[in-house]
């Protein structure tokens, strides 16, 4: 790899500000960013790699052909990538690039579940999409392998238990709150096995809110903190419908049973869900 690009990788469970670290570093001069790069080709290979149908050194291949590229040939200080494609691969992230750093990006799951189900619920987890790929998890002889599109690529328990009859009887709702309880999880739980010198953990609704937040999290990457910066994060960004919708009753019923003991954990408990200023 390059000894004078440094790459670091932004994980979390999207739709929690993920691409706002892109356009928070594009006028930062020694650092390349990206959000979700080569999407089309990593979240595949992330989502059969998670569900056991691919092996590791499928996965550190791909890692070196594309990340590892990226990097080799930057000119910047800094390569970044922000995307929960990368949550299902930080220790083979961890293996290419040893002296990587990992930011955990965390949001109230109840912010994210809303925003993937009423914004993007064509893009994630819809029953066509959930059905097609269990039917080729199924029987891959009988048929091909979905396109890879965001859509039909998100991990689901396959061959697992009680775990796959559970998500099988979920609706959209369901699988995205697992989605975020689980794949906070695996980032938690991956991170944990890395030099914490080279981890951080931060809160989007304090990342926004508290200029000390940011701060530490430029130190950690070297960055120099400006209030320019700072600007940037007031408001949303990749806002496709600038509406905020709050959970109904029956939402926040589902929502506890799957991804209850996952807020408490990330410490979001007894909060109350927020309006979200557009």
């Amino acid at each position: 790899m390059s000894k004078d690009t440094s790459p670091f990788f932004v994980v979390s469970s999207g739709r929690s500000g993920t691409q706002m670290f892109e356009k928070l570093f594009a006028g930062v001069c020694d650092v390349e960013m990206h959000h979700e790069y080569l999407c089309t080709h990593i979240q595949p290979v992330a989502a059969m790699y998670s569900m056991g149908l691919i092996g590791r050194e499928d996965v550190l291949a791909t890692i070196r052909s594309l990340h590892g590229a990226a990097v080799e040939y930057s000119t910047k200080r800094l390569w970044g990538d922000s995307s929960n494609k990368l949550s299902w691969i930080i220790p083979e992230l961890n293996e290419v690039f040893p002296d990587a750093k990992f930011i955990h990006l965390i949001r109230d799951g109840r912010k994210v579940v809303s925003s993937f189900f009423n914004k993007l619920s064509d893009e994630i987890y819809d029953d066509r999409s959930v059905d097609i790929l269990y039917k080729y998890l199924g029987d891959p002889e009988s048929n091909p392998p979905p396109p890879p599109e965001k859509r039909y690529w998100w991990r689901v328990p396959y061959l697992e238990g009680e775990a796959d009859e559970r998500f099988r009887a979920f609706g959209q709702f369901e699988r995205i709150a697992h989605h975020w309880a689980e794949v906070n999880s695996v980032i938690k739980r991956d991170l944990s096995t890395i030099d914490p010198s080279r981890t951080i953990t931060v809160k989007l609704e304090e990342l926004s809110t508290e200029p000390g937040v940011l701060k530490g999290m430029l130190s950690f990457l070297d960055i120099e903190y400006t209030d320019q910066l700072f600007g940037l994060l007031k408001r949303p960004h990749n806002v496709n419908k600038p509406l905020n919708f709050m959970l109904t009753d029956d939402q926040k019923s589902k929502f506890e049973a799957v991804a209850g003991p996952m807020m408490r954990e990330l410490g979001y408990a007894g909060t109350d869900e927020y309006v979200v200023s557009y």
